[in-house]
């Protein structure tokens, strides 16, 4: 999030509190959403509707699990993208369905027309496997004829499906141009097919190669290499009204025949032309070059494997705040020992020192002039002993803050890049290391703007390449639209030179968004994402957690040409 995040997955009670140890997850559930009869906001065209699912495990604070892609012009949308989420036998798992007409590219929701939303408990939903209630809007009146349907299945299989496929001749269902193919995969199961995944869409090309893309096994056949997988191939309209090129069947036994040198051959086959069309012979063919089972290791498979957090702290020194002796600054300690400071290094804290077994903490401060120089420094150890910035704990680096505040005078400028260089540099070490071993996180409690944006960016995109997740949260009521775009929640970060980002590693909240909320309501926003961000860095670098024998699953790689558009833009 800037608040939200396109890709969240698996939060909840692990991350939150005493950490894993202190609920054991019963297993990890798939959540598959559609709907039907949705009201129509759209004037000229139908609602775009896209599913956002949030949950609430403790007290009144809603935290966002994950959204699904949009579909265009659809009434009925079934939703490709699947929540996974744990499944705790003896917690409340309270989940809010929403869905939203979306008219624009920004990542709030709230300029976006609402069309109902659903209340139920993770509970509700397993026991009975396929959940079918009307949408209800804000007020608790029906949100029209509107009806949700979600399907959960347990996850026992971590398996994904690594596919290259393209297609030729395809028939062309356009009057101007070419047609815009894509394909989607269903699995079949009691009640009909359901879908698994759907491809970009390949622009103007009757002779598609779609990027390189992965199905988990579960969601294709539910692990079943002889079950039957539906594949339709469409040509994609803006309006929604796709026209279906061709459709054929397959199993998972005969796709794994699939090489580069001997690729798996379909035709598609469109019935109702094959009726109408003497002689007709099909609608293209399409092309399996590549189909790859591979086990893809879960964070927790990391973590269990013997991987280590590695929990940085920065802090904000700089005159912004306030002289720490007045009660208005943001680094005045009150009469109950806490601030905005104190209390975002707790919430983080609290949670991320489950993972690393040492439990020592580097902590530095920036902004400040030190003593006894009085130069201003953009790093320096809270315990002023630079051969040892290590504080003992959480309660460690709380006390180095403590002691430490009085000795310093606030400055500036506020600079980031020099922790964040500073943190790189450990992470580029580590990655000598042949395993998953070590993943590092740096937590910056800031104020106010950024000084060296330029220099932060070209820090951050350096960091994405290696080990290592950042998370700022914003203290105060300063504007922080800048540290917004840092979070490449919105399209990746690109550093002045133009380079881009390898994967999204910051996370940015505003502290004031959970002054009123239960503690552990910050942790499980901020450290959301890092889950993901673990998981994508150890696999797109093919590495293995440190006690096992199972390499990883390789990536993908897409081919280098330019991004296609995919079909809900």
């Amino acid at each position: 999030m800037i608040g939200s995040a396109m890709e969240r997955r698996t939060i909840g009670p692990a991350l939150s509190g005493a950490g894993p140890m202190a609920t054991q997850c019963v297993t990890k559930v798939e959540l598959t959403v559609s709907c039907e009869n949705l009201l129509d906001k759209d004037i000229g065209s139908k609602s775009d509707p896209l599913c956002v699912l949030l949950m609430n495990t403790t007290g009144s604070q809603w935290y966002e699990v994950g959204r699904t892609e949009k579909v265009q012009n659809c009434l009925a949308p079934k939703f490709a993208k699947k929540f996974i989420i744990d499944y705790y036998f003896e917690i409340v798992q309270k989940l809010k369905f929403g869905i939203f007409d979306i008219d624009n590219k920004t990542v709030d929701l709230s300029d976006d027309d609402f069309l109902g939303e659903l209340e139920c408990t993770l509970g509700q939903v397993v026991s009975s496997r396929k959940h079918t209630r009307p949408l209800v809007l804000k007020n608790n009146r029906p949100a029209g004829r509107g009806t949700i349907t979600i399907i959960a299945e347990e996850i026992k299989d971590n398996r994904v499906v690594n596919f290259e496929a393209e297609a030729r001749k395809l028939d062309n269902k356009d009057f101007f141009g070419k047609s815009d193919p894509y394909l989607e995969f269903y699995k079949q199961t009691a009640t009909g097919w359901q879908l698994a995944h759907r491809t970009e869409v390949v622009k103007n090309n009757l002779n598609p190669t779609w990027k390189p893309f992965r199905i988990p096994l579960q969601s294709l056949c539910g692990g079943d290499m002889d079950k039957h997988i539906k594949v339709e191939c469409y040509d994609y309209d803006n309006d929604g009204s796709h026209d279906l090129i061709g459709i054929f069947e397959t199993t998972m036994t005969r796709l794994q025949e699939a090489s580069r040198s001997s690729p798996a051959e379909f035709e598609c086959i469109n019935s109702k032309k094959q009726q109408k069309k003497k002689g007709y012979k099909n609608s293209g063919v399409v092309s399996v070059k590549l189909c790859q089972v591979v086990k893809e290791y879960t964070f927790l498979d990391y973590i269990m494997g013997g991987c280590q957090i590695n929990f940085t702290v920065g802090i904000d020194f700089t005159g912004s705040n306030g002289d720490p002796k007045s009660p208005q600054s943001l680094h005045y300690i009150s009469p109950q020992g806490v601030n905005e400071y104190l209390s975002a290094i707790w919430s983080v804290g609290m949670v991320i020192q489950d993972y690393d077994s040492d439990k020592m903490f580097p902590a530095f401060g920036f902004g400040a002039q030190i003593p006894p120089t009085w130069q201003v420094s953009h790093e320096f150890p809270l315990n002023f002993n630079s051969a040892n910035p290590f504080c003992a704990g959480i309660e460690g680096v709380v006390e180095a803050y403590r002691v430490c505040l009085p000795q310093v005078k606030l400055y500036g400028p506020t600079n980031f890049s020099p922790i964040i260089n500073h943190v790189a540099r450990f992470a580029m070490q580590a990655t000598q290391q042949k395993t998953a071993s070590q993943y590092f996180v740096l937590l910056i409690i800031t104020d106010g703007v950024i000084t060296d944006l330029d220099q932060t960016r070209s820090a951050i995109v350096n960091a994405s390449r290696l080990p290592m997740s950042i998370i700022i949260i914003g203290v105060g009521g300063a504007d922080f639209t800048a540290m917004e775009f840092l979070d490449g929640d919105d399209g990746r970060l690109r550093a002045p030179t133009g380079e881009t980002a390898a994967r999204d590693i910051v996370q940015f909240v505003p502290f004031r968004q959970f002054q009123n909320s239960p503690k552990e309501a910050l942790a499980q926003s901020v450290l959301a994402e890092v889950p993901g961000q673990v998981v994508t860095y150890f696999n797109m670098n093919k590495l293995s957690p440190p006690n096992t024998d199972t390499p990883p699953a390789p990536v993908p790689t897409p081919p280098a040409t330019a991004d296609m558009p995919t079909l809900t833009s």
